[in-house]
C-alpha cells in the first residue's frame, strides 16, 4: 500500500524539487533551521546567513557565536540553532567536507551524523536523503499523522521501526524517498491536516478514518 500511496500522491501533486539549497552544506544547515519552524523562516535565516558571508562551513564554524545567532533569528530558538550548526559545520570539516561524507557508507554517515550536538534522527535522515542522496525514509509529524490514518501505522512506533518497515517495502532509489517525503509533507499541509479535508484527499478511498470521527484526531 505504501506503493500505491506514493503512486496517487505523485499523480496528484507532481514533482517536488525539495530540498532547495545550493549544495549539501547548505541543505544541511537548512535541515537544522528547520527544526520547530515553518521552512519560510528557515528559508529568511539560510538568507541572512548569506549576506552576512556565514553560509559556508568554515565561516559558521569559526565565527562569534552571537554574530551567528543574529542572522538566524528569523528560524527561532537561535542560540540552539547555532549551537547545533556550529558543531555541524565543524563535524562537516574534520569529515572531508562534501567528498569525504560522499564516500561514507549511508550507516556509517547517519551514525556520524547522530553523534553531533543536536542532530536527531529526522534530522541526520533530511540530510542523508536531499544533501547526499541516499535512499532514506524521512519519519516526521506528517507521515506518522497520515499513515496512522491510513491503518499502515498502529500508533507510538519507534522511529526507527517506522523508517525501517516503510524502507524495506520500496525500492532503494533516492530520487523515490526523496519524493515521497516531499509528497507526504504537501499532503499534510494541505489536505490531512489535523482537521483533515477527507473529501479533497486522493486517497480518501483507501482510508478508513476518512469523513468519520477518527479522522479529526
Amino acid at each position: 500500500m505504501f506503493r500505491e500511496v506514493y503512486r496517487r500522491l505523485y499523480d496528484c501533486f507532481g514533482a517536488q524539487g525539495w530540498w532547495p539549497g545550493e549544495g549539501p552544506f547548505e541543505v544541511m544547515v537548512g535541515a537544522v533551521l528547520t527544526q520547530n519552524t515553518a521552512w519560510r523562516n528557515a528559508e529568511r535565516a539560510l538568507g541572512r546567513l548569506r549576506r552576512a558571508g556565514l553560509l559556508e562551513p568554515r565561516a559558521i564554524a569559526e565565527a562569534d557565536s552571537a554574530r551567528v545567532a543574529a542572522a538566524i533569528r528569523p528560524s527561532g530558538c537561535f542560540n540552539v540553532k547555532t549551537r547545533r550548526l556550529q558543531a555541524l559545520s565543524r563535524a562537516y570539516l574534520s569529515w572531508g567536507g562534501r567528498q569525504g561524507m560522499a564516500t561514507m557508507g549511508t550507516g556509517d554517515l547517519r551514525r556520524a551524523l547522530l553523534r553531533v550536538h543536536g542532530i536527531g534522527r529526522e534530522t541526520a535522515d533530511d540530510i542523508l536523503v536531499y544533501a547526499f542522496d541516499r535512499p532514506v525514509f524521512v519519519v516526521d509529524a506528517y507521515s506518522r499523522r497520515i499513515f496512522e490514518r491510513l491503518g499502515l501505522l498502529e500508533g507510538g512506533e519507534r522511529y526507527e521501526k517506522v523508517r525501517r518497515d516503510i524502507e524495506s517495502v520500496l525500492d532503494p532509489d533516492p530520487a523515490l524517498f526523496n519524493e515521497y517525503h516531499a509528497l507526504i509533507v504537501q499532503l499534510g499541509k494541505t489536505v490531512c491536516r489535523p482537521l483533515p479535508d477527507c473529501v479533497a484527499c486522493v486517497l480518501r478511498d483507501l482510508c478508513p478514518t476518512a469523513e468519520s470521527p477518527a479522522a479529526g484526531r
